[in-house]
């Protein structure tokens, strides 16, 4: 008979280990669809929030010559109800080089964002400047493009000219 308790035993042990399995299983579901439903809960927007909202959003250099002004602006308006605060404005390379107003823009008022683009690099161009703040619409992305003419060439043989010609003497 002890064969025949052990055998019961067992198989006790065994049902309530897999019971455990389960009902583990089950709350660490039921946790994870918890933490996902509440991660997708949108907060209620401010309705004071600052609003940031740019003249334009693409600057186009259009055809420029090599080593002009790469010196360009976008301005922008706090349209919300509360102080705008750039936190940055990052530029998508090393050839542009973005600079803000780093106060808070008051509602209602004028920000600049100024943009320089090395103009020693000949081609076409299409950049982005990525502005984050503390607006209700988040990150904004703006977009600098052109085209840079090519290196102007630098003659480095002589020439000659009509002054210059030769006499030939007799």
């Amino acid at each position: 008979m002890d064969k025949f308790n052990y055998a019961i035993t067992f198989a006790q042990t065994l049902n309530n280990n897999k019971m455990r399995k389960l009902i583990t299983s089950l709350m660490v579901v039921f946790a994870s669809v918890t933490f996902v439903n509440a991660q997708n809960v949108e907060q209620a927007e401010n309705p004071n929030a600052p609003k940031i909202k740019f003249e334009t959003k693409v600057l186009n250099y259009g055809n420029i010559e090599y080593k002009a002004d790469g010196n360009r602006e976008f301005v922008f308006v706090n349209t919300g109800k509360e102080p705008l605060i750039l936190t940055s404005v990052r530029a998508s390379c090393g050839c542009t080089t973005p600079k803000w107003t780093r106060e808070p823009i008051a509602p209602g008022d004028k920000g600049i964002i100024k943009v320089k683009y090395d103009t020693g690099r000949p081609g076409p161009f299409s950049k982005t400047v990525t502005v984050q703040s503390n607006a209700s619409n988040g990150t904004v992305t703006l977009q600098i493009k052109g085209k840079v003419a090519a290196k102007p060439t630098v003659q480095t043989s002589p020439t000659k000219t009509e002054q210059e010609s030769s006499k030939i003497s007799k």
